[in-house]
C-alpha cells in the first residue's frame, strides 16, 4: 500500500474515531463499543509507524538527489558545489578551486579549523535540529549578534484588572511586578567525526547533506535533552526544571494517570495561556494515554488526520494537541512526565549561525582520515513560570 493510501486509511478511521465520540453524547460506552474504537486507534499507530518508515526511506533517497536538484539553480549549484569541494579537500585547492570556495564563503582566510560553513547551509543545521526531539518546534526562536548574557524581564499579570473610574476622580495605581529572567548560552560541539578518505573523496556521496546530518542530529539531541530537563547548572534551564506543580498523581498512579488528574493539570493553567495549550510527553506516556476513558468509557486521546489540512492535524487530548519529546520523563514513581501549556513561553536563544569545520591535522591524516566538528552556541529559558506545569506521578 503506498504512502498516499495509508493516509486516506488513517484518515477515514480518524474520521470514524471522531464521529464515534460525537455521535456517543452522555451514553455510556459499550464493551464491544470501547473495542472498537480501540481497535482502530491501534490500527492508526501501526499506520503512523508505516508512514514514518516509508518518509524517513524518501528522506534518504531524496538526500541523495539533493547535488542533482542543486544544478537547477546557479546559485545553489555554486554554493553548494563550492562547500562540497572544501569539505573533501579542504586547502589542497588550486587557484580557481580556492577563488570559488572564497567567493561562495565570502571569506578571504582560512584557518587551521577551516571555514565556517555559509549561511545556507547553517540554516540546514537548524532545520535538521528541529527533527529532534521536539522543544525547537514549538519555542520561541531569537537569535543574536553576540553571546553575552541577557536578562529577560518577565512579568505574571493575569491576577491584574482594571477598574471603573468617577467622573472627575483620578485613577489609583497598581504597580507591575517585574523578575528577571537568564538567558544563557553555552557553546555545544557535535564531537569530531572522523571519516576515511575513500568516502570523503567519492563524488557519488553528497558529502554536504553527509556531514550536515551526521552533526546536526548529535547537536539536535543534546540540545533538546537541555531545553526539557537541563538543571540550569552548567547547561540551560530545561522547561520541566522551569515549570511548576500542577497536579500530583493520586495514591497508586506511578505509572499511570486518570482522567480527574489530567483535567486537573489543564485547569491549573490560567486560561488566558489555556489559548495557546498544549500537552508534552514522552511517546511511552502517549501509549498508556491512549488507553484512558472518562467517566463514561469514552477515550480522552483523539487520533489526527491529514486529508485537506496542510501537514496534517496533531493528535489531541482533551482537546489539546500533543508533542511528543523523547527526552520527558517515562512514567514511573515521582516522575514529571507530562508538562500542559503554551510552550512558546520558552525561548531559544541561538548565537549567529551554526559552524561546521574541517581537520586534516596528523591525528587524522596518519590513520587515512579526514576530521569534522559542528558547533553551535545557544541557550535557553522558560520566561513565564505560570504559563507551562507539570503532572507528577505518585510517589507510591
Amino acid at each position: 500500500m503506498g504512502i498516499q493510501a495509508l493516509r486516506e486509511r488513517k484518515d477515514e478511521l480518524a474520521k470514524q474515531a471522531n464521529n464515534m465520540i460525537a455521535n456517543a453524547g452522555d451514553k455510556v460506552w459499550s464493551k464491544e463499543e470501547a473495542a472498537a474504537y480501540d481497535q482502530m486507534t491501534d490500527e492508526i499507530g501501526r499506520i503512523n509507524a508505516q508512514i514514518k518508515a516509508i518518509t524517513e526511506q524518501a528522506d534518504l533517497d531524496a538526500e541523495k538527489m539533493i547535488g542533482e536538484a542543486a544544478k537547477n539553480s546557479k546559485k545553489t549549484t555554486t554554493l553548494h558545489d563550492a562547500v562540497a569541494l572544501y569539505l573533501r579537500k579542504g586547502m589542497n585547492l588550486n587557484a580557481q578551486e580556492l577563488a570559488m570556495v572564497q567567493n561562495a564563503m565570502s571569506t578571504t582566510t582560512g584557518s587551521e579549523g577551516g571555514f565556517t560553513v555559509p549561511t545556507e547551509i547553517a540554516t540546514m543545521v537548524i532545520d535538521a535540529l528541529k527533527t529532534f526531539g521536539g522543544m525547537r518546534s514549538v519555542a520561541n526562536i531569537i537569535r543574536s549578534s553576540a553571546g553575552n548574557d541577557w536578562q529577560y524581564p518577565a512579568s505574571d499579570g493575569t491576577s491584574e484588572v482594571g477598574e471603573i473610574v468617577g467622573q472627575n476622580a483620578a485613577a489609583t495605581g497598581q504597580d507591575i511586578t517585574f523578575s528577571q529572567v537568564p538567558l544563557v548560552t553555552y557553546k555545544y560541539s557535535s564531537k569530531k567525526i572522523a571519516l576515511p578518505w575513500e568516502l570523503v573523496q567519492d563524488s557519488v556521496i553528497d558529502i554536504v547533506a553527509f556531514v550536515v546530518n551526521r552533526l546536526a542530529t548529535r547537536l539536535g539531541r543534546i540540545t533538546n535533552t537541555h531545553f526539557t530537563v537541563g538543571t540550569g547548572s552548567g547547561q540551560p534551564f530545561g522547561i520541566v526544571a522551569r515549570a511548576s506543580s500542577g497536579k500530583v498523581g493520586t495514591t497508586g498512579q506511578t505509572t499511570t494517570v486518570i482522567y480527574d488528574d489530567i483535567v486537573d493539570l489543564q485547569h491549573s493553567i490560567d486560561p488566558a495561556y489555556r489559548k495557546n495549550g498544549k500537552f508534552m510527553m514522552n511517546d511511552a506516556s502517549v501509549k498508556v494515554l491512549r488507553k484512558i476513558k472518562d467517566s463514561q468509557n469514552r477515550p480522552l486521546f483523539v487520533p489526527g488526520y491529514e486529508m485537506n489540512v496542510p501537514g496534517g492535524a496533531p493528535d489531541t487530548l482533551c482537546g489539546a494537541p500533543i508533542v511528543v519529546n523523547q527526552d520527558m520523563a517515562v512514567m514511573a514513581a515521582n516522575a514529571k512526565s507530562i508538562i500542559y501549556g503554551d510552550f512558546s513561553l520558552y525561548t531559544i536563544r541561538d548565537v549567529m549561525s551554526a559552524e561546521v569545520r574541517r581537520f586534516d591535522d596528523s591525528a587524522f591524516a596518519l590513520n587515512g582520515q579526514v576530521g569534522f566538528c559542528g558547533w553551535q552556541r545557544c541557550g535557553g529559558n522558560l520566561l513565564d513560570t505560570a504559563g507551562v506545569k507539570y503532572y507528577q506521578n505518585s510517589a507510591t
